[in-house]
């Protein structure tokens, strides 16, 4: 099979027609808006996308006290099976089917991955609690669903690397979804979608293709901005009020100046040769 996106986005469509009970998993309440799907591809072909991920070196590294982590999304730079994958995922067809998975309306994939594309974790990486940003990169849409597809063989749980979904606040236990290899987890974005990584505890590399899809209303009943905004765990509570403080003034700035603190650059120029 030619592992063209469209021909990749007829085996996610089939995938997701098959499961009619996402919708139910989806929507449960008490708890972030989430589902996940299990052997997405055939397996030749997710260790085929495993095995197109760059080394570490040569993906860009975002390294603070909020995460550590390798991400790239200027795709027309690595094998070209990671683009047509990373598309795949906003193929229209796709994006019809999650929307009557989520019941989320109007949804538009970003064909500029703003903070989508694909990330890479190794021993030692991690990304603290947070919220996603509220909007796209020019404020101009809604940020409403994350798609995580992990593609990492043989990864056990016990790795870290684990997607943390804090139903109840950072002050709570969190529920941990397994970045096992081939699955695919939904995710809503909205003011209370907090979510981390566990910190990788091993050696190899957890990968993960990452899409976001945005809508010009937001997932929650009322309009609503703030910046990414991350959070210290349980343990760390000075972390805590450190991260919050940082949030709060980038918040504040961005607010005030409609601008960013800092210009992302994790974006996908398509104009770049």
């Amino acid at each position: 099979m030619n592992l063209n996106r469209a021909n990749l986005a007829d085996i996610i469509l089939e995938k997701l027609s098959l499961r009619n009970d996402l919708k139910g998993e989806f929507s449960l309440k008490g708890r972030i808006n989430s589902c996940y799907i299990d052997d997405v591809f055939p397996e030749e072909i997710a260790l085929e996308i495993y095995n197109a991920f760059p080394s570490p070196e040569e993906m860009a590294v975002h390294k603070s006290l909020r995460e550590n982590k390798r991400i790239a999304a200027q795709m027309d730079l690595y094998n070209p099976l990671l683009e047509e994958i990373v598309f795949a995922f906003q193929d229209k067809r796709v994006v019809k089917i999650v929307e009557e998975i989520t019941g989320i309306e109007q949804m538009t994939p970003d064909e500029h991955l703003y903070a989508g594309g694909i990330s890479l974790m190794a021993n030692g990486n991690f990304l603290n609690p947070h919220l996603d940003n509220s909007h796209d990169n020019d404020r101009e849409n809604y940020r409403v669903l994350n798609l995580l597809y992990y593609v990492t063989p043989d990864w056990d749980v016990k790795n870290g690397g684990n997607l943390e979904l804090w139903d109840k606040g950072t002050k709570n236990p969190q529920r941990v979804i397994h970045s096992k290899f081939n699955r695919l987890v939904l995710m809503i974005t909205n003011k209370s979608s907090y979510h981390s990584v566990s910190k990788v505890v091993s050696e190899g590399k957890r990968c993960c293709v990452s899409n976001y899809y945005f809508s010009k209303k937001p997932a929650e009943n009322e309009e609503y901005f703030h910046v990414t905004s991350f959070y210290g765990r349980p343990e760390e509570p000075i972390k805590n009020l450190i991260l919050k403080a940082d949030s709060t003034l980038r918040n504040l700035i961005r607010k005030v100046t409609k601008k960013r603190v800092v210009e992302t650059k994790h974006i996908y120029k398509k104009d770049k040769k």
